[in-house]
């Protein structure tokens, strides 16, 4: 299945966000996701990016982008200001997990998070042979990860359910970025989920 710019996840996204909605893409990296929402479903986005060049490049791709760092929270932005508050592939480099997924849910009616299940099975296969796995979704290896949380579907839920956290959608995807209909803590190699305040 071929898949927008190459990403499984964009596609839920996308197919979750209705046209003209008012989005907010944390940890934009290069403004991909919000130039095709602007382009597909004629949403106002805004970016939030840490890193230089990718702030950038999301501006040579016509992203409203800022310059910041997503641990000090959104305080920046008022109560309710965005339709749905994304957080693709970022989750897992986060500090602060519950804060951030607070203030996602302070600033937005919806949030989106997508995020690398460490319980896939490839990944537990590494572990048994005593290796930090290294995936499409975890691409990086363990002395140089951005990654400071592995967490797997199983424990977002909880953490939701603790949180007063209601899912409304929940998707898994293989490493090509195609649906998983069953085991999806295991069969699944990266998470998205749709929530709201419980």
């Amino acid at each position: 299945m071929t898949h927008i710019l190459g990403r499984g996840d964009y596609d839920v996204i996308a197919g979750w966000v209705q046209p003209g909605e008012r989005i907010l893409d944390l940890g934009c990296g290069d403004g991909a996701l919000l130039k095709l929402l602007a382009e597909t479903r004629g949403v106002r986005g805004w970016g939030v990016e840490i890193d230089p060049s990718s702030v950038l490049a999301a501006i040579e791709n016509g992203v409203n982008v800022i310059q910041s760092d997503l641990e000090g929270g959104l305080a920046g932005f008022e109560d309710g200001a965005f339709d749905h508050v994304v957080l693709s592939r970022t989750l897992q480099t986060v500090r602060h997990t519950e804060g951030i997924l607070r203030e996602m849910l302070r600033v937005g009616r919806e949030a989106v998070v997508s995020f690398p299940n460490f319980a896939y099975w490839k990944n537990r296969l590494a572990v048994l042979n005593g290796r930090m796995p290294v995936s499409e979704d975890l691409p990086y290896q363990w002395f140089d990860t951005p990654n400071v949380r592995f967490f797997t579907i199983s424990d977002f839920e909880d953490l939701c359910a603790r949180m007063g956290v209601a899912i409304r959608e929940a998707r898994a995807l293989d490493e090509a970025g195609d649906l998983v209909t069953e085991e999806a803590n295991f069969l699944g190699s990266l998470a998205v989920y749709r929530i709201t305040r419980g």
